[in-house]
Order: structure tokens, then sequence, then C-alpha cells
């Protein structure tokens, strides 16, 4: 099934002619269900009964005319309720853009400056130095994984994301920071400490200290080992992505670390060996929205991050 996107427009012009806050509240509503797929931990994460938040749901598809999940087995967002998800998300995002817009121009500063990435160490010095030079800034710096920064570009809950792989969905802007290999890192009495090189195979069977499913790091290993019809042995997946060298330099495995993270002032001990692979590289690129309208605040940190010397940690600006 197909709608016209005026067709889609003027609904959500309706509501918010005729409904006011209660139904854009209803929309916010259902895009938590959308992005779950789940009512009772969406009626959670609301904090709101589930009968309320399934009529809710019901009446925005009684006013469609057409459902916008499908209910045999687990919810499942339809076609239908994936193309008014998108429009709902750009609809809404605008609005949010316009008060934002409409504070930055009245208070007469640049506003707030709202940065996803999958981590924060590679950015530390950017971001301390736009800090020094815009302190009046506002920023929100919030952890996301790859897979959710489209969708929050388009919703225009952030205005900037970095990312370690790939985001290849159109509507977004990009601009490549660098470009670095990805070694392993081993305690200092592993066997492979004294090594110059190591390769995949010689890896198989070792066991590893990781990222959760979805972050660039446990992804590049699947990968490599996926490549060579190996499976990890993995003994743990953190969260705390920070915590990964302190495992293990502890001796609890060995793991993949960029080389970027073996110049911060407060990395573990250990050894870090070159992987005999050319894909075992990671991409770290900068994405925005194509047709959001960025904040000044946003485009001077786009300008400083863009601008930054990677290689050497300089502010410079590149030549």
């Amino acid at each position: 099934m197909s709608f016209e996107l005026s067709f889609i427009r003027s609904i959500l012009l309706c509501w918010y002619d005729l409904g006011g806050m209660m139904e854009l509240n209803s929309l916010r509503q259902f895009l938590v269900v959308a992005r779950l797929e789940h009512l009772s931990r969406a009626a959670d994460e609301l904090h709101i009964a589930q009968p309320s938040l399934s009529r809710t749901i019901a009446r925005l598809e009684n006013e469609l005319g057409t459902p916008l999940f499908d209910r045999s087995g687990r919810l499942r967002l339809n076609d239908a309720g994936k193309l008014f998800r998108d429009h709902v998300e750009r609809s809404l995002g605008e609005l949010d853009a316009g008060r934002r817009a409409v504070a930055e121009a009245t208070s007469e500063g640049v506003g707030t400056a709202r940065l996803a990435s999958e981590t924060f160490l590679t950015l530390t010095g950017p971001l301390a130095a736009y800090k020094r030079a815009h302190p009046a800034v506002e920023i929100e710096l919030q952890w996301s994984p790859a897979e959710d920064m489209a969708r929050r570009l388009r919703a225009q809950e952030v205005d900037l994301c970095v990312a370690s792989q790939p985001i290849q969905v159109e509507g977004l802007e990009s601009a490549q920071l660098f470009e670095e290999v990805v070694g392993i890192g081993v305690p200092l009495d592993h066997p492979l400490a004294g090594r110059t090189s190591v390769s995949v195979d010689e890896l198989a069977g070792q066991p590893f200290v990781t990222a959760r499913e979805g972050h660039w790091l446990r992804r590049l290993l699947d990968r490599l080992f996926a490549a060579r019809e190996l499976t990890p042995r993995i003994v743990c997946e953190s969260d705390e992505h920070s915590a990964i060298a302190d495992l293990i330099s502890a001796g609890l495995g060995i793991g993949l670390v960029p080389a970027f993270a073996r110049r911060s002032a407060t990395r573990a001990p250990g050894v870090w060996i070159p992987v005999d692979s050319p894909d075992c590289r990671r991409r770290v690129t900068l994405y925005w929205s194509a047709d959001s309208h960025l904040s000044t605040a946003a485009r001077l940190m786009r300008t400083t991050i863009t601008g930054w010397n990677w290689p050497t940690g300089d502010p410079q600006e590149k030549p």
C-alpha cells in the first residue's frame, strides 16, 4: 500500500492544528512503539500504562484507515507504518528545529550542538578545543550505535554523528575524518607479545574481549573471522568500551584495539600487534542530514571536527 506525500503531510498538519500538544505527543508515542516494536517496553520507556498506549496506536490507525503494525506473533511495523514513521520523524524533527531556531534567534547566542558517536575517546581533542573557543555553547553528547544514527539525524534528534563504520543511507552528507589500522592488544606476558605481526588464522581459538554486537569493533572482528570461515572465541562482551583495554591488560583475553587508543594517556599496559590483513582498519566519518538546517553551534562544531589535524592532534586547519 502507498500514500501520497501530500496526504501524509495534510494529516500531520491537521493533527497539529486541531489537536495541539496532545496529538503531537501521540505521534511521539507512535515513534517509540515503531522503534521498539514492543508495546510493553514502549510503555515502560514512556512511563505510561500499556492500555493507554494501545488506544493511542489504535486511534492513529483509525485516522489513517489502515494498520501500521502486523500483529501476527511479534508486533512488527508494516510497510504503511514504515512510510508513516519516516514522515512523522521528519515532521516532528522540523518542529523541534523550528523551536531551536527561534530560541537561537531570540537569545542572540549560538545555541546548542548535539553530537552522537560510537566512542568519544577519539573526539576528546577537538571537543576540548571547541569548548575553549565557544564557552557559551551548550554541548550535548550522546552515545549511539551506528545503525541508529541515520534515523536520529533524519528525526533531528542530533545534529552530527561520528561513526567508525559506513552509514549507507540516502539523505546524509559526510566528511571522512581519518582512517587508521586496527591491531591486536595482548597482555605483556602473552605468548604473542613478542611478535611484530600476527595473522587472523593464528588468532583462531584465542579468547577475545570485545564490544557487543552492532559496535564497529565487534563487526570488524566478526568480518575478519567470517572471511576465513572462522568464528571468534568471545569470552567477554563489554558495554564499557573504555574497560576493554583494562580487561585485556588483566589477562582475561585479547582484543582488537585501534591505533588511536595507543595515544591515550590512560591506556592500560599491554602490547599492540599489527594484524596481517589489509581489512583490519577503521574509517571514521562525520555525518549530518542533508535536509536539516544546522544551528550556528552545530556548524561551528562541524568546522572544528573536520578541520582537526587527526594524525598529530593539532587544531589547525588541514592544508
